[in-house]
């Protein structure tokens, strides 16, 4: 992580509901995930979930689902407070998600609008694979990305 030395990422938890609430709120407005879909992502199996702290404080969370049946892993949510972006944090958040994941296929979707995260997912490997329709309760589409994992 360039000029984030002093950030770790380290496993999420329940205890940490509140602070990824913060950050879902504060990266994604409208289309932060309930109460209830957080509190799941922080305690359902087969989720990874990573946090970056900064000085004690949370500033990024990633959640990942495994599943292996499909034998492919989802990003569910990623995101950085707007403070602490264009430090890395996120690169190195969804690359330890995709290697605890230990997935030969991710995937994740993203707001049609979004370009900033769709050139980060480019950049990391990812490309454009499927259109989810009117996806956002604003009917904005979603665009589905996926990369390939030796």
């Amino acid at each position: 992580m360039s000029d984030s030395l002093h950030f770790e990422i380290k496993p999420a938890s329940w205890r940490d509901l509140f602070a990824v609430q913060e950050i879902e709120r504060a990266c994604f407005k409208e289309d932060a995930w309930p109460l209830i879909e957080l509190m799941a992502a922080l305690t359902f199996p087969n989720v990874v979930r990573l946090k970056v702290i900064n000085k004690e404080k949370i500033t990024g969370f990633i959640a990942g689902d495994i599943r292996r049946v499909e034998g492919t892993g989802w990003i569910l949510t990623v995101g950085v407070l707007p403070d602490y972006r264009r430090k890395g944090l996120a690169e190195a958040l969804i690359d330890k998600c995709e290697q605890a994941m230990q997935m030969s296929r991710i995937k994740l979707s993203v707001r049609r609008s979004n370009q900033a995260a769709i050139q980060l997912y480019q950049k990391l490997g990812y490309s454009q694979v499927d259109v989810w329709s009117k996806y956002y309760h604003d009917g904005e589409d979603g665009i589905v990305m996926e990369k390939q994992l030796s």
